[in-house]
């Protein structure tokens, strides 16, 4: 057993909670992460970590090594990844995570053609709508929507993305069109609880912002899934433009309250602070952002 393969699977371990959430993290059975763990007390003649049935804990010595040798291989994966920087070859594993939605509906064709590209990369990208933490959770950049509000992060605007409330012909056949947000009072509002305040939503006037509470019968925690109740006829969706371009072009749903959409958010490639930007990185955001060039393309195809 190699020793860095044990003080890897340590700090998974710290970070994670239990040896099994630390097997999958590194690819690999619980049986053997205990066996790598032990294996690190071991040669170090001491208990790093306090075991019980219902849950694991460092020991004092534990989390002092676990400062240490944290900061060890994090320099060692710095001085890795500069080295593999200078070659002309982008190489290694890369760990991506992305939003649901965006992710299987915009990101996925893109991730396949850049896999084409750069067959020496393998790409281990997780969809979740989760605020996923990169350092602790151990991923080398994240695919986020909207605003970015974590000034300590670094990254890079991919697309700008907007947000629109949409209805059926048949809804606003049968309770009109709404001529202000105000009025959406008085409307069936589909919401998504993925939004900070589901029952707020946003709009801009005169150059200021507002919101109006809204109300309904249907909440789902996907984009998609509210638009496809708007297309039935169930109410008005307010929904990320990525999401019902196809929808609108196609006459299924139609666009109201244009004139009092908030300005747009973005696509952003995030990645942590304080390291160099390894080159499988560097070359996957040049990559997306070639790809969707600054712009809403899904809104002009």
């Amino acid at each position: 057993m190699d020793r860095l393969d044990c003080d890897r699977m340590f700090i998974a371990v710290i970070e994670t909670g239990s040896f099994a959430a630390a097997a999958l993290r590194l690819n690999t059975s619980s049986g053997q992460a205990s066996k790598l763990v032990a294996r690190l007390e071991q040669d170090l003649g001491v208990r790093l970590l306090n075991r019980t049935t219902r849950a694991l804990a460092p020991t004092e010595v534990g989390r002092s090594y676990y400062q240490r040798i944290r900061g060890i291989l994090d320099d060692l994966e710095t001085l890795d990844d500069e080295v593999r920087a200078r070659s002309t070859t982008p190489r290694g594993q890369l760990r991506l995570t992305a939003p649901l939605t965006f992710g299987t509906m915009q990101l996925v064709p893109a991730l396949n053609d850049f896999a084409v590209r750069y067959p020496l990369i393998a790409l281990d990208v997780r969809f979740t709508d989760r605020m996923v933490n990169l350092v602790d959770e151990g991923f080398d950049a994240a695919i986020r929507a909207g605003r970015v509000d974590d000034s300590s992060l670094i990254g890079r605007k991919l697309a700008a993305m907007g947000t629109m409330v949409v209805a059926s012909d048949a809804y606003l056949a049968a309770h009109g069109t709404p001529a202000h947000p105000q009025a959406l009072r008085d409307h069936l509002c589909i919401q998504d609880s993925n939004f900070r305040d589901p029952g707020l939503w946003r709009f801009v006037e005169g150059g200021q912002d507002f919101t109006v509470p809204v109300a309904g019968r249907l909440r789902y925690s996907n984009a998609e899934a509210c638009l496809n109740a708007a297309e039935m006829g169930l109410g008005l969706a307010n929904v990320p433009d990525f999401v019902c371009a196809k929808a609108l072009a196609k006459g299924r749903v139609r666009r109201v309250l244009r004139a009092f959409e908030p300005s747009p958010g973005g696509i952003w490639a995030i990645y942590p602070p304080g390291r160099h930007l390894a080159a499988k990185v560097r070359v996957l955001v040049d990559f997306l952002a070639d790809r969707f060039r600054g712009g809403a393309i899904w809104m002009q195809e």
